[in-house]
This record gives structure tokens, sequence and C-alpha cells, in this order.
């Protein structure tokens, strides 16, 4: 399996198997953002005890990029303090989705950072 392959299919899963997907009661941070020129949308809410994220969630609707993006990057941010967050770039973004994207999927790619960088501050 060729690495295009490889993190294809691991997109799809997180897209019909989202990680984190679900409503945070009383949550400490919480933002939503959408991308008005595809449609998607998607709001990440969470917890932090001592500066580290105990818990997230997202909830939204987009295509697969978006989507799987944000399941990637909130299960990622479990144990993580804010500040480590608060550095991601888009750099690890694409690092973790693992395919070339083309300028309009590149904003769906960031939808979820960009929603969490604006719930964090």
């Amino acid at each position: 399996m060729t690495d295009d392959k490889f993190y294809q299919k691991v997109l799809m899963e997180h897209y019909k198997n989202p990680k984190c997907k679900k409503k945070i009661n009383d949550p400490d941070f919480s933002s939503g953002h959408d991308n008005p020129a595809c449609g998607d949308q998607l709001s990440i809410e969470g917890k932090v005890k001592d500066g580290v994220v105990t818990e997230i969630g997202f909830e939204g609707s987009g295509c697969v990029i978006s989507m799987a993006a944000a399941s990637m990057l909130t299960d990622y941010c479990l144990g993580k303090t804010v500040k480590e967050l608060l550095n991601l770039t888009k750099d690890d973004i694409l690092k973790m989705i693992g395919v070339q994207l083309g300028p309009n999927r590149l904003h769906c790619a960031l939808l979820s950072l960009e929603a969490l960088h604006k719930a964090l501050k």
C-alpha cells in the first residue's frame, strides 16, 4: 500500500468513525468556526485542568478532510497543555493528515485548528 493510499484510508476511518465527536457538558473553552467557501462548519469545546486538556469534543458537518482533521486533532489534544496546542501550526495538521492538499482543501484541513486556537485564547 502506498503512503497516499494508507493516509486516504486513515482519513476515511476518521471520517466514518470520528474520535471525540461529542458534546462536552460545562466546557471551559468553546468556539465555532466555518468555511463559507465550502459550507464546512464545526465547533470545538473542552475542559482544562491545571493547564492540560482533560476532555475535548467537536461537532459539525463538512467534507471528509475537515471532519477527519477535526477527529485527528481533537484526539491528539487529550493530555496536551494549552501552551502546546496554541503552538500547533498548519504544518503539524498537514503532517497528521499525511496527504498533499491543494489551496481549497487546505482551508478544510485547517478549520479545526482555527477553531481550537480561537477557543483556547
